[in-house]
């Protein structure tokens, strides 16, 4: 299998376009993520019964965010997509986050965006073009989600900002930059 990593961050045929490659399906309880050294999708975590993930997860390629991985992405669709499988998406937004470690010494915070993208062929979501379109609701429940599952790995996660299209935009062409400069 190719690496997505590699794969470009725009979608070719329509630079306004990203591409996301999906790791999680919306609705899963499993937690994948792509294994570049092994070159697969691997099961990183289980959540409890109950909990879910609310939207399909992945990230755009060739890309390096604050934590040091792919920028996350999370895709507003019909129905949920699979892992490994890859997206022509538009940015509607942004949430500025950080996840906060304990350890026994100090504690560290470290970047954690995640994009918010609606994916091209979608019926259900094409009136939204911003991430305000959603409604202040869809923010809380992300952050609740956010909050809980970076809870269940003994982090702690805020939220910093809810921005629009042009700030997801510009955090993707910056991450970018960074993911060409540690190539």
């Amino acid at each position: 299998m190719a690496s997505p990593l590699n794969l470009g961050s725009f979608d070719p045929d329509d630079e306004e376009l990203l591409v996301v490659v999906i790791e999680t399906p919306k609705g899963s309880r499993n937690k994948y993520a792509y294994d570049p050294d092994e070159r697969v999708f691997s099961l990183r975590k289980v959540l409890p019964a109950g909990m879910e993930f609310p939207y399909d997860f992945g990230f755009v390629p060739s890309t390096e965010a604050g934590d040091g991985d792919p920028l996350d992405a999370l895709v507003l669709m019909d129905e949920p997509a699979f892992a490994g499988c890859r997206l022509s998406c538009r940015p509607v937004g942004i949430i500025e986050g950080e996840q906060i470690e304990k350890n026994e010494k100090k504690k560290s915070a470290t970047r954690n965006d995640r994009l918010v993208c609606v994916e091209q062929g979608t019926h259900s979501y094409t009136h939204v073009k911003h991430v305000d379109d959603l409604g202040k609701a869809f923010c809380k429940e992300l952050e609740e989600f956010f909050v809980n599952y970076h809870g269940l790995g003994g982090k702690r996660y805020r939220v910093l900002a809810i921005k629009g299209p042009a700030e997801a935009r510009r955090q993707v062409k910056a991450c970018r930059k960074t993911a060409r400069r540690h190539a």
